[in-house]
């Protein structure tokens, strides 16, 4: 089994794929990339048993075929060092060792037998929907840093996914703060609803961010596979049942602040800097067409107040937000204006983009108040 392709081709391809091994790994098959060697084309996957992803390529030449387990960490850092050059791999199939060829060098590799590498779950009678890559993108940017880091509530840990005939819906949580992102573009004709891990949507996001492609999407209650380009993703969908998030966004919220983002953005950001590093709690204090910031950490003496004009309409009103979650959320919108939507200081806020240019788009972003002391 032997083969030449592009040193530069073959390092793209494997930085692709890499993010989803893992640094502790129970199989240590799993420290390597898979090499399905099939008339002119590789094959190279990474997994880590959740997650597998797989890319192909045409090579230069090819003879033989075969799979060949390589060490993945040895074999990117020796591509990193080589300019644009073609790079023969040489297997031995009698004992898998890899002869790497590159210009006046020679490098030797201990690769493994490939059949010992686990097996991508099949997807059998799956429904599956087309969603653009930016779409997507989009879709995975706006909700991720929204869901949960416990364990404990593995549910909480992915994005909510929920397709029907009249659109789709991407929900992340943590319980302090939620986002939902709604297009009406994006159609299934069955409804289903399942829940992603965080890991390759990460992986999806950074491949997809420049893209403008059609992601194929096939799920079944227990796995999900995207096509796209040259590249398979497949992982594994957490089980158990998402929380209702629709009964904790409140119905009815009054008071209604409109103000421009990046002022409000870069007010909050200021202020925190003073507020207590255990709550992060920012106090708005809104009256008329008038916005008070302050946040105040009684251990060190340390205070501070801004002032900001509004457009208010509802009752004088005193709530207080962890400004870490204000600061990710106004940082992942990109109107001029946003709403902040309340109705008591105890009670969730509504942050929602004013004239949003896409009206196939919809996101609320909702974030628990921080009780004020007395």
């Amino acid at each position: 089994m032997k083969f030449i392709v592009s040193s530069s081709l073959l390092l793209k391809q494997l930085q692709a794929i890499s993010g989803v091994l893992s640094t502790n790994n129970t199989l240590p098959i799993l420290d390597n990339f898979l090499f399905e060697l099939s008339d002119s084309e590789i094959r190279i996957s990474a997994s880590d048993l959740e997650t597998t992803m797989t890319s192909r390529i045409n090579v230069d030449m090819a003879e033989g075929a075969g799979l060949v387990a390589i060490p993945a960490k040895i074999l990117t850092e020796t591509l990193k060092t080589f300019s644009d050059i073609p790079v023969t791999l040489d297997i031995d199939p009698g004992n898998f060792g890899v002869s790497l060829i590159a210009g006046e060098g020679k490098y030797r590799l201990a690769g493994q037998n490939g059949e010992e590498y686990p097996k991508v779950p099949e997807i059998e009678n799956a429904a599956s929907v087309s969603i653009e890559s930016d779409i997507l993108y989009r879709a995975i940017s706006k909700t991720i840093y929204a869901a949960s880091t416990d364990d404990l509530r593995p549910a909480m840990a992915g994005i909510y996914c929920e397709l029907s005939d009249e659109g789709t819906l991407f929900v992340a949580t943590d319980a302090h703060k939620l986002v939902r992102y709604q297009r009406n573009d994006v159609k299934a004709d069955q409804s289903s609803g399942f829940i992603l891990p965080k890991k390759p949507l990460n992986q999806l996001r950074l491949i997809l961010q420049h893209d403008e492609i059609p992601v194929q999407i096939e799920y079944t209650d227990k796995n999900a596979r995207f096509t796209f380009k040259n590249i398979i993703m497949t992982c594994r969908l957490i089980e158990g049942k998402y929380p209702n998030y629709s009964a904790v966004i409140p119905a009815s919220n009054p008071n209604k602040m409109t103000i421009d983002r990046q002022p409000f953005l870069n007010a909050i950001r200021r202020v925190s800097i003073f507020s207590n590093q255990a709550t992060y709690q920012v106090k708005l204090k809104i009256a008329g067409s008038e916005l008070t910031m302050s946040a105040e950490d009684l251990d060190y003496s340390n205070e501070a107040y801004e002032r900001l004009t509004c457009h208010y309409d509802g009752q004088d009103l005193e709530i207080g937000f962890n400004s870490k979650f204000m600061v990710e959320m106004l940082n992942n919108l990109d109107t001029e204006q946003v709403m902040l939507s309340m109705s008591e200081p105890n009670r969730a806020g509504l942050i929602t983009p004013v004239n949003s240019e896409n009206k196939d788009e919809d996101i609320l972003m909702l974030v628990m108040p921080v009780m004020l002391g007395s």
